[in-house]
């Protein structure tokens, strides 16, 4: 049976992206972005000096790149210019939105590591398996990310949990590894109609779409005291659901993250 509604909660205008492929799909989605996306600029040298350690050849051994964000504002340059990674080294990717925002910005697809497309998650713990073979001691490796500690907490807790594993295993394989924060997740400020669609969709059978446990959190935050024990989620990670789940959620699903499987769970929610 499908939801009468489906609500996206990625942030803009990716959302709008998903509300556009969904719909297309004949289903009834509507965004509501719980996650701002904002410039975090380092120093403007220290931005300049990253861009020219990646095109310097044998600097890095690898860029990771945690989102197709910080593809977006770390090659944020003049119109035609285009990102440049050095060869040999390689871009990795957490998943396919990520790589497809690598390959828009100029890098080609021959450089880019990932995990396969059939991976049961798109996340640092499926890219590790198939890049861990390029690392030896001594290999540095930058680390293109957003801000810590930004939402008031949320985004260290919520997106920051896969990239320090990631950091953990390129320690103990050895690396040296360099950072840099290009952009900053903050909680939205929800205008008064997107207030009450989200109070109207707690219990009108709306289906819920969490790609990030931060999202759950800023609802949290934007509506607090809110009774969800009548509200429906499908979530694209098992951390993703365990927030809804702590958010008192009454109906939680799990789904694989591309598009397919999120059509198919929402088609056959209960």
């Amino acid at each position: 049976m499908r939801p009468a509604r489906v609500l996206v909660t990625r942030p803009a205008p990716d959302a709008q992206h998903w509300v556009g492929l969904l719909q297309a799909r004949g289903l009834h989605a509507s965004a509501l972005p719980l996650i701002d996306i904002v410039a975090c600029a380092p120093a403007a040298a220290q931005l300049e000096q990253a861009r020219r350690d990646c095109a310097t050849p044998g600097h890095y051994r690898a860029v990771m790149f945690v989102s197709g964000n910080a593809v977006q504002f770390f090659f944020d340059q003049p119109q035609g210019a285009q990102a440049r990674i050095a060869p040999p080294a390689r871009a990795w990717s957490p998943g396919p939105g990520t790589a497809r925002a690598l390959q828009a910005a100029g890098v080609p697809a021959r450089q880019i590591d990932g995990p396969p497309a059939d991976a049961a998650q798109f996340d640092s713990e499926a890219l590790w398996p198939e890049v861990r073979a390029q690392i030896q001691p001594g290999d540095r490796v930058l680390i293109v990310r957003g801000s810590q500690g930004d939402s008031s907490g949320a985004a260290t807790a919520a997106t920051g949990q896969g990239r320090e594993w990631l950091a953990d295993q390129l320690r103990q394989a050895g690396a040296a590894l360099d950072f840099i924060a290009v952009y900053q997740r903050r909680a939205p400020r929800l205008a008064p109609q997107a207030q009450a669609m989200a109070q109207e969709a707690a219990c009108d059978g709306t289906l819920w779409l969490f790609s990030s446990s931060e999202a759950v959190a800023n609802l949290q935050q934007a509506l607090p005291g809110t009774d969800w024990s009548q509200a429906r989620a499908l979530a694209t990670h098992p951390r993703i659901a365990a927030a809804a789940q702590q958010a008192g959620f009454g109906l939680v699903q799990e789904c694989r993250p591309s598009l397919n499987d999120v059509v198919a769970s929402i088609e056959s929610a209960p």
